[in-house]
C-alpha cells in the first residue's frame, strides 16, 4: 500500500513538472512571437512582386524553398508602389526580398533599405557588365545591390512587306522617306513623343548622335558632374536633327497611340517600340523583323530597363538574411530561373546562358537589339534629366517653327545642371 502511494506521488510530481515546463515554453514562444512575428517562423521569406510576375515568382522561388526547407510567401504589390512602400512599412510587415527596377537602386541603397550582394565570380561572368552596373551604386566604388533577371528595351520593328531591314542609317532614312511619300504619312519613322516628350523612346537617336546622360566611372558608377546631354560630339551632329525635322522623318506630335496606328495601318514601315507591342503586330498579320536601329554617327543603342531581385534590410531583422541572399545571389541568377521569368513576361533574360535558351523569335530579336544598351541611370540626379531631355526633342522636332537642335539641347543641359546643383 505504501509502495503504491509512493509511486503515485512520484507520477504526480513528474506530471506537475512537465506541465510547468510546457507552460514556461509556451510563455517564451509567446514573448518571442510578440517581439518579432518573423521569429516564430524564421524559415519564412517574404517576397514582394507585381501581379504580372506573381505566378512565376511563386513557382521559381517555391522550387528553391522546397529544396532548402524554406517557406517562401509571395505577396502581390502594385509595381509602382513597391519602392515607396519599402520606406514606410512596419518591420513586422516588411518583405525580405523585392522584385524591382534597377533605377530604384540609388535611392534604396542610399537610404540603407537594400543590402549589397556578393555573387561568385562564375555567376557574374554570365551577365553583361552593363546589366550588373544597372544594379550597382556608390560614388567611391560601386557595390552590387541586385541580381538582374530581365532586360527591357525598344528596337526597330520593320514591316518587311513594305521595306527591308536597313543595312545602315542612310538606308533606313531613304526607305522611310520613300514610304512616307507613297502613303502620305506625316512621318517616316513612327516613334512616340507627344507634348510631354519621351526621352526613353528617343534615346537610340540620342546615343546615335553621340549623346549620353552621365559619364560611367571605371567602377561602374555614374558621375552626375559629367553631363553629356550637349557634349561637343553631340552638338556637332545636332544639325542632323534639324534635317530630320525639315524632311518629316520624325515628329514630336506623334504620341504612343499615333505611332501604333501608323504602323498597324501600314502608313509607316518602321516603328520604334518595345516587346509589349509585339502581339498587336502579330494580330494585324503583318510580317515583320526586329533589329537595333543602325548606327548614325555613334552606335544607336537603346536605354535599358533592367528588372531584378533585391534583398532588403528587413531580412536581417527577420533573421533570414543569409537565406534571402542565397535565393537572390545564387538561385535567381541561374539560367533556368531566368528563362522561366523571361518567357512569362516577354522580356529577355539578363543571364546570357539563359538568353541562348529563348526560342521566341521576337523576344530573341529584342535581346539582340539590347546589346551595348545603356541602363537608365539609377542615381537620384536622373530625376532632373527626364523632363528637359524630352523637351529638347519636342522643341527640335515639332515641324515648322522648331527650335534649332543645338539651342534646344544646350538649354536642356544648362537647366539640368542647375536642377542637380540645387538638389
Amino acid at each position: 500500500m505504501k509502495r503504491r502511494i509512493a509511486l503515485g506521488g512520484l507520477v504526480l510530481a513528474v506530471l506537475v513538472s512537465l506541465a510547468a515546463m510546457a507552460a514556461l515554453s509556451s510563455a517564451q514562444a509567446s514573448l518571442k512571437s510578440e517581439a518579432s512575428p518573423h521569429a516564430a517562423a524564421a524559415t519564412t521569406i517574404v517576397v514582394w512582386t507585381d501581379q504580372n510576375r506573381k505566378a512565376d515568382v511563386d513557382k521559381v522561388t517555391g522550387t528553391w524553398g522546397a529544396a532548402r526547407g524554406v517557406d517562401v510567401k509571395v505577396v502581390v504589390k502594385d509595381f509602382g508602389q513597391i519602392r515607396d512602400a519599402l520606406k514606410t512599412i512596419a518591420v513586422a510587415d516588411a518583405p525580405d526580398v523585392i522584385v524591382g527596377a534597377h533605377d530604384w537602386t540609388g535611392e534604396l541603397a542610399a537610404n540603407g533599405l537594400v543590402l549589397p550582394l556578393f555573387p561568385r565570380a562564375a555567376v557574374k561572368k554570365q551577365f553583361p557588365k552593363y546589366s550588373l552596373n544597372a544594379f550597382s551604386y556608390g560614388k567611391n566604388g560601386a557595390r552590387l545591390y541586385g541580381i538582374p533577371t530581365q532586360l527591357e528595351n525598344v528596337a526597330l520593328i520593320v514591316n518587311t512587306g513594305m521595306a527591308h531591314a536597313p543595312k545602315s542609317w542612310k538606308d533606313l532614312e531613304s526607305q522611310a522617306l520613300k514610304v512616307k511619300k507613297r502613303t502620305g504619312s506625316a512621318v517616316g519613322i513612327a516613334v512616340q513623343q507627344g507634348s510631354g516628350g519621351d526621352a526613353y523612346h528617343m534615346y537610340p537617336f540620342f546615343s546615335g548622335l553621340c549623346g549620353y546622360v552621365f559619364q560611367t566611372t571605371k567602377t561602374g558608377g555614374l558621375n552626375p558632374s559629367n553631363i553629356g546631354v550637349a557634349n561637343k560630339k553631340f552638338l556637332a551632329n545636332s544639325t542632323l536633327i534639324d534635317k530630320w525635322n525639315s524632311e518629316g522623318l520624325i515628329r514630336s506630335s506623334v504620341d504612343s497611340s499615333t505611332a501604333q496606328d501608323l504602323f498597324l495601318k501600314q502608313k509607316a514601315a518602321f516603328w520604334v517600340t518595345g516587346p509589349w507591342n509585339v502581339d498587336p503586330v502579330r494580330k494585324a498579320g503583318i510580317k515583320f523583323k526586329i533589329v537595333q536601329i543602325p548606327a548614325i554617327k555613334c552606335k544607336s543603342v537603346p536605354f535599358l530597363g533592367v528588372q531584378g531581385f533585391m534583398v532588403t534590410k528587413y531580412s536581417t531583422a527577420h533573421g533570414v538574411e543569409s537565406a534571402a541572399k542565397d535565393l537572390v545571389s545564387n538561385y535567381m541568377a541561374q539560367p533556368a530561373a531566368q528563362v522561366s521569368l523571361a518567357l512569362a513576361n516577354s522580356r529577355f533574360p539578363a543571364n546570357t546562358v539563359a538568353g541562348k535558351r529563348v526560342h521566341d523569335s521576337a523576344l530573341s530579336a529584342f535581346g539582340k537589339a539590347s546589346l551595348g544598351g545603356v541602363p537608365m541611370p539609377n542615381i537620384p540626379e536622373m530625376n532632373s534629366v527626364w523632363g528637359d531631355l524630352g523637351s529638347a526633342w519636342v522643341k527640335s522636332t515639332k515641324g515648322p517653327g522648331a527650335t534649332k537642335a543645338r539651342v534646344a539641347f544646350s538649354t536642356a543641359a544648362k537647366n539640368i545642371r542647375i536642377k542637380i546643383a540645387g538638389g
